[in-house]
């Protein structure tokens, strides 16, 4: 199976029971590839330490494998006839889908499904994906979202690496699952993954084909399952629960893998940092392919929430749910602020009351957070990676900081700031010297991350795995400067950072400046090559609509509020290239910026 083999090849397992009693206790012991042992052999001294103490034992009573499945099964006792899933017409409650859930995974075992098997999703946020993050880890599978953007060759190349047993894929997307499964036929040796097509209504039930075989419709098979199915829980919390792709947007996608235990406590922390009570109203313009949604589906369970389902991010739907819902949180990257905070006032609805949003996946310009902010929304700021569950860090906001100007304020909300209460340690370091740099806010370093909320390692990737854990810290591929009160502010990926004559550019603060002039919508800074420099910047702009300025005036107005050197030297007017989950693929721009050659 296909997540055996990275638990095999990252680390070894000793299991010894000991009989006390009529009691079987298993103690495990893990011993981690060379960046993580130093840490264990502690562990396993102080478990040998204390397993000696008379009267002390571990067993079902006080021991059990930390899993979010059991957030479901909460939630259908406590918040029973709370509304669990709304979308469009369709409501479900939390009784009825802890009941929808078990019959899924029900009838995934009955089509095969074993433990450790790889179930794909290729889908919108419906509520088959809601249901799916449950029911798949019922049955003991392993959940593999893809992105739902993906076109039908990268699809063929992800469904072949995680071995995926059967791709529920939404009827819009089917013709790109069919393609998919097409080429996999032709190069794969294995058998294709079964399809099971996700409608949008019963009257859609029954007619759809595909080019293979066999094919089965949502409902139909949900329906088909056992409502008193028995869970097959984790028998490790260390056990797989689910496989996320990074966007491979410079190799291959890696996929990275999750545990129960990683996923329970990330989203006990997305929740917190979040700031959502019970019972909360959450809409969904996070895609819940990207990070299991934040976590955030785990998570809204544990405290009975309402997940609204939107099919298609626009700035009119995330107005007219907040409005019909009562919606009071939501969440989206840089890009989606940015659209909302340029939509046409046709499109606005006055706010019920102020609307928290957590954004995250790219350095947000403050400008976007302060005029979200002026429209009614409270913003929460986090950072993390695919390889962190989605968020890590977030910028937890201190009272004094309410007193001071609105300039000064977006520019500290913009911080990535502080880990959140499950991840043991964040810290900018010296990527060679593993030293930490000064809390002076200029020192530049690589965020790294250590804790518990770190992913397993790559799938089938095991050098990949130790070098991402080299030094005992994950390290990010960020820089970023520490400031005095210890919170982080990413500067730029280590790989977009411009040389310039020597000097070391931050893109992201050149995108800051190209932000606050009143025409210019969207910016992206790439390097281009240059005989004398090495590199100058260049930036990618999209105007807003209506405005109408040149290059030149551009570059004056970058001029005129940072240092010439790193004001970019050429602008070009485009439509910039983003990835479902709202990144901006510099990889794209950084090809057109080097076809251009040389400024000097």
């Amino acid at each position: 199976m296909a997540m055996n083999h990275l638990l095999k090849n990252s680390r070894t397992r000793l299991v010894s029971t000991l009989r006390t009693r009529s009691h079987f206790i298993t103690v495990t012991h893990f011993h981690y590839c060379s960046a993580t042992s130093g840490n264990n052999s502690n562990n396993s001294e102080l478990e040998e330490l204390w397993g000696s103490k008379e009267g002390l034992v571990r067993c079902s009573a006080n021991h059990v494998p930390l899993s979010p499945i059991g957030f479901l099964e909460r939630a259908a006792k406590a918040y029973r006839d709370r509304t669990s899933v709304v979308y469009g017409s369709l409501k479900y409650t939390w009784a009825q889908t802890h009941q929808r859930c078990l019959k899924l995974a029900s009838a995934l075992t009955q089509l095969g499904i074993s433990r450790g098997d790889v179930v794909a999703t290729l889908a919108p946020n419906v509520p088959a994906m809601h249901e799916l993050h449950f029911a798949a880890p019922m049955a003991a599978a392993v959940l593999c979202t893809l992105n739902a953007r993906l076109d039908s060759a990268m699809v063929s190349v992800l469904l072949s690496h995680s071995e995926a047993k059967i791709i529920f894929v939404d009827h819009q997307l089917l013709g790109i699952a069919n393609g998919a499964l097409a080429l996999f036929a032709k190069e794969a040796d294995s058998k294709p993954p079964i399809v099971v097509v996700i409608a949008d209504s019963d009257e859609l039930s029954t007619s759809f084909t595909s080019e293979t075989e066999p094919t089965y419709e949502y409902e139909s098979l949900l329906e088909s399952g056992n409502s008193g199915f028995e869970i097959r829980r984790p028998k490790s919390e260390w056990d797989p629960i689910s496989v996320n792709y990074t966007s491979g947007t410079t190799s291959r996608p890696k996929g990275v893998v999750y545990s129960h235990r990683g996923a329970y406590l990330n989203s006990l922390a997305t929740i917190l940092l979040h700031g959502i009570g019970s019972m909360q109203v959450y809409l969904w313009t996070v895609p819940m392919f990207h990070c299991n949604g934040w976590c955030l589906i785990w998570g809204l369970a544990a405290q009975g929430g309402t997940n609204i389902c939107l099919r298609k991010v626009t700035p009119k739907g995330i107005f007219d749910k907040i409005a019909l819902h009562n919606v009071t949180h939501m969440g989206g990257a840089p890009t989606v602020l940015n659209m909302i905070v340029n939509s046409p006032e046709s499109d606005r609805r006055p706010l019920p009351h102020k609307v928290v949003v957590m954004t995250g996946g790219s350095p947000p310009p403050p400008q976007i957070l302060f005029k979200m902010e002026e429209m009614g929304f409270g913003v929460n700021h986090l950072y993390g990676l695919t390889e962190t569950y989605g968020p890590g860090t977030y910028c937890s906001w201190k009272p004094e900081w309410d007193s001071l100007p609105s300039d000064e304020r977006s520019k500290l909300k913009a911080r990535q700031g502080v880990q959140h209460v499950c991840l043991e340690e964040v810290d900018i370091k010296d990527p060679v010297t593993m030293e930490s740099v000064p809390p002076d806010g200029k020192t530049m370093g690589e965020i790294m991350f250590r804790g518990n909320t770190v992913m397993s390692g790559y799938l089938k990737d095991l050098r990949a795995t130790e070098e991402a854990f080299k030094g005992g810290w994950f390290r990010s591929g960020d820089l970023a400067v520490k400031h005095a009160d210890n919170y982080i502010e990413v500067k730029d990926r280590l790989k977009d950072v411009i040389i310039s004559g020597g000097e070391n550019i931050s893109t992201v603060e050149v995108e800051t400046v190209l932000f606050s002039h009143p025409a210019v919508l969207e910016a992206a800074v790439v390097a281009r090559p240059d005989n004398h420099w090495g590199q100058t910047p260049c930036a990618f702009v999209k105007l807003k609509e209506g405005f109408d300025v040149d290059a030149q005036e551009l570059i004056e107005f970058c001029r005129y509020h940072m240092p010439h050197y790193m004001a970019p030297r050429t602008v070009i007017f485009d439509d910039i290239p983003k990835t479902s989950t709202g990144k901006i693929q510099k990889f794209i721009l950084r090809e057109k910026a080097k076809v251009l050659g040389s400024l000097s």
